[in-house]
C-alpha cells in the first residue's frame, strides 16, 4: 500500500484518518464521505487526487515524470494540497486543497 509523505515544513498539510464501518462501503461512497468530511474540516475545498489502494486506480493517470513518489501525490502537491483524508488504513486516499479563508 502506498504511504502519503509528510508535509513538507513550510506548507502546513493535514492528514486524516477516518474508520468507516459500513458493509457496502465503496469508492464512491468513500468519496462522498471524504468530500464532506472536508468541507467540515476546511470549508471550501477541491479534491485533486485520490487512490483505491482496494483496486490499484488512482487519479491522475499520467505521469509526472519522477518515480520516487506515485504521480497521483507528485500532481496533488505540486499544487498545494493541503489536507489528506486515509479512509481504512489507506483502502481510499483523498487529497484535497482548501479554496476558502
Amino acid at each position: 500500500m502506498t504511504q502519503v509523505p509528510a508535509g513538507k515544513p513550510d506548507a502546513p498539510k493535514e492528514v486524516v484518518d477516518l474508520q468507516i464501518e459500513a458493509p457496502d462501503l465503496d469508492f464512491e461512497m468513500a468519496k462522498d464521505m471524504a468530500k464532506q468530511k472536508s468541507r467540515e474540516l476546511r470549508g471550501e475545498t477541491m479534491l485533486l487526487s485520490w487512490h483505491n489502494a482496494l483496486t490499484g486506480e488512482f487519479y491522475p493517470t499520467f505521469d509526472c515524470g519522477r518515480s520516487d513518489q506515485p504521480a497521483w501525490i507528485i500532481y496533488a502537491e505540486s499544487r498545494g494540497a493541503n489536507l489528506t483524508l486515509r479512509i481504512n488504513g489507506g483502502a481510499y486516499t483523498f487529497m484535497f486543497l482548501k479554496l476558502s479563508g
